[in-house]
């Protein structure tokens, strides 16, 4: 073996067991493969857990884990828990605590029958969008005055710093770089939030140490709608956090749904975290039903992030070529039995 990985494997709630299942049989028999090895360290942590223990993520795990070389992580998020507590406690605390500021989406399209799009082609939906992972609305804590009477007031600021907005908007030029068209749109609502100001002045400053990078400029509402009637104009975008968040749903439909978007939480040199976008689905719990491509797509991403580009372009070509060979006519949840989906990539691989 030419080299060994460490990957912690948070399985979570929900149906998230089940498609990491099917992403650990993909990855295993991949490294096989491509002659690296794997050293899996699952943990327990989820809303059953909490539920038994009143445990969310200690810090001895933290510590654990940032000896890892990546994390994979299946679903967060259960109705026993209170809204946001595991998903902020596991998720939050992965993405913020250990810095991983980049949430990097690609949205692609791998056949025509799944877009919801009239006359739009793979051609047409290739795009990649960097979110901003450890600023804004979502790292703020609320404010709450004159709680459940008629007089009360909610608030959780927007907060960008200059570093992060600078080092985001970087690697964006960075990732537009490594594309043939070398395009970068900015998102933001500057025009309303003021705040955003921020990265409008930040990435007209960075542009500059880019010129073979073509840029551009959209408020956020106009990207979505952008994104639904010309999804061919985008390449690559940079935006924020809460924008970054809601945009890259709309992406997912339009490359044939939740089941099938992946995301990886970066930061370059550190270790990353690799995940479907997709939610827990707990009524979906146990009833082999959950599409685990995304699942898939998010061990692809990590074996790039590994420098494993061979293993990756195969495990992305597993699910290109059953997608494109007419063998899986839906991606619905319920489609496809979980485990069948993942003999069919395992099928793939093989040939």
């Amino acid at each position: 073996m030419s080299h060994s990985y460490d990957i912690a494997v948070i399985a979570g709630d929900g149906v998230g067991p089940e498609v990491m299942r099917e992403g650990l049989r993909v990855l295993d028999a991949t490294a096989g493969r491509f002659g690296f090895s794997v050293n899996l360290t699952e943990y327990p942590y989820g809303t059953e857990h909490w539920l038994a223990t009143e445990e969310i993520f200690p810090e001895s795990a933290t510590l654990e884990i940032i000896d890892q070389d990546a994390i994979l992580l299946g679903a967060i998020g259960d109705p026993r828990a209170p809204v946001g507590l595991i998903e902020r406690g596991i998720i939050g605390h992965l993405r913020w605590d250990l810095d991983l500021f980049v949430n990097l989406r690609p949205i692609k399209l791998y056949h025509e029958r799944f877009c919801p799009l009239k006359d739009k082609t793979p051609a047409d939906i290739d795009m990649i969008v960097v979110r901003e992972n450890t600023e804004d609305v979502y790292v703020q804590q609320p404010v709450f005055e004159n709680k459940g009477t008629p007089e009360e007031v909610a608030s959780q600021p927007m907060r960008y710093t200059r570093a992060g907005t600078e080092r985001i908007i970087h690697y964006a030029f960075d990732v537009a770089m490594t594309r043939p068209r070398k395009e970068l749109l900015l998102i933001d609502k500057a025009n309303a939030v003021r705040a955003q100001d921020l990265y409008t002045r930040t990435f007209a400053e960075v542009a500059q140490e880019y010129p073979e990078v073509k840029t551009d400029h959209a408020y956020i509402d106009a990207a979505c709608m952008w994104m639904i009637k010309n999804p061919e104009w985008f390449d690559v975008a940079v935006t924020t956090n809460l924008f970054g968040d809601i945009l890259t749903d709309v992406g997912a439909m339009i490359q044939g749904g939740m089941g099938l978007a992946a995301s990886a939480n970066i930061h370059p040199g550190k270790l990353g975290l690799f995940e479907p976008i997709h939610g827990s689905f707990p009524k979906a719990t146990g009833q082999n039903t959950a599409n685990p491509l995304a699942t898939i797509s998010a061990v692809a991403m990590m074996f790039e992030y590994l420098g494993e580009r061979e293993a990756s372009v195969a495990v992305d070509g597993a699910i290109a070529n059953l997608l494109e060979s007419g063998a899986v006519t839906s991606l619905k949840a319920g489609a496809y039995g979980t485990d069948e989906l993942g003999d069919m990539i395992l099928a793939q691989l093989e040939e």
